[in-house]
Parts: structure tokens; C-alpha cells; sequence
């Protein structure tokens, strides 16, 4: 992001996030984690949290309801973000990425297109927060607007 700045280049979203993202763990149970674990950590957290997103982040829920047909889903963590001026859609996995990962958060920044963003904003971004990362599955994907992370938890 400094080199990007110094050469007067575009800064993307991506390059504001750090890489990776470190989650507080206030409670110190040390029990197997579980995304909701994860979730209940960062909501509890959540300045920290969008801190290590970069600037401009605000909160906008957690578990937030999209109703696809008769179907409810429930995004991990809705965020938008102000000097992007776009909706976050923050999914949060305790394992490897996944095929299967991308495939439900293109789903969801598109239900944000589609319902929630006006037309002045711009497209969604996507975040999957993960264990281990697994970047040729991005590699293969056609949606730039996905970013992957992986989390450590500190005591």
C-alpha cells in the first residue's frame, strides 16, 4: 500500500486489509472454535475488528437476514465501507477455504446488489475470513470483488 502511494497508483480495497487479521480473545476459552465462536469474538470487539479492515468501515449487523424465495440466509457480518462508498459481506470460516465459500458469498454480495445497495453505491465486496487460506481457488474465480484473509486469535 506505501510503494502504491509513493507511485500515485489506485488504491484497492484489498490493499487495506491486513493480512492476517488479528481477532481478540477476551473471553480465554480455550474450547474448539466454531464461526460463531469466531463471530461472538469480533462482534464483541468490533472497532478492533473493522481496524485491522482498514479505514472507513462502519457496522451494519451481524447474522443479517436475505430472504432468497422461501429460503432465509443469514450473512456473518454486514459492514460498509465509506471512502469505497460499498457494502462489505463478511463470511467468516474456520477451516480452508473452500469452492464451496466463494459460491455462497457470490451469492450474498449479489443479493446486496441487487436489494440493499442504491444506485450510487458502488458493487459489494466480499470477504471470507478463514483458518487457511487457499488462494488458487481465487486464482480460478472471475469475481475480483472476493478477498480472502486468514485470522489468528491472541489471547
Amino acid at each position: 500500500t506505501k510503494e502504491k502511494l509513493a507511485n500515485n497508483e489506485l488504491i484497492k480495497i484489498e490493499d487495506n486489509i491486513k493480512d492476517p487479521i488479528i481477532i481478540k480473545n477476551n473471553i480465554n476459552d480455550d474450547k474448539d472454535i466454531s464461526e460463531k465462536f469466531l463471530q461472538r469474538l469480533i462482534i464483541e470487539n468490533i472497532e478492533n475488528f473493522m481496524n485491522e479492515l482498514g479505514n472507513g468501515y462502519a457496522y451494519i449487523g451481524s447474522e443479517y437476514p436475505i430472504k432468497i424465495g422461501e429460503i432465509c440466509n443469514y450473512i456473518d457480518i454486514l459492514l460498509f465501507n465509506t471512502e469505497f462508498n460499498c457494502y462489505t459481506v463478511i463470511e467468516l470460516k474456520v477451516t480452508e477455504l473452500k469452492k464451496e465459500h466463494i459460491g455462497q458469498i457470490e451469492v450474498y454480495m449479489n443479493y446486496i446488489d441487487k436489494h440493499v445497495k442504491k444506485i450510487f453505491h458502488n458493487n459489494t465486496m466480499g470477504l471470507i475470513i478463514v483458518k487457511k487460506n487457499n488462494k488458487l481457488y481465487l486464482e480460478y474465480s472471475s469475481d475480483s470483488r472476493i478477498i480472502t484473509r486468514e485470522f489468528i486469535i491472541i489471547n
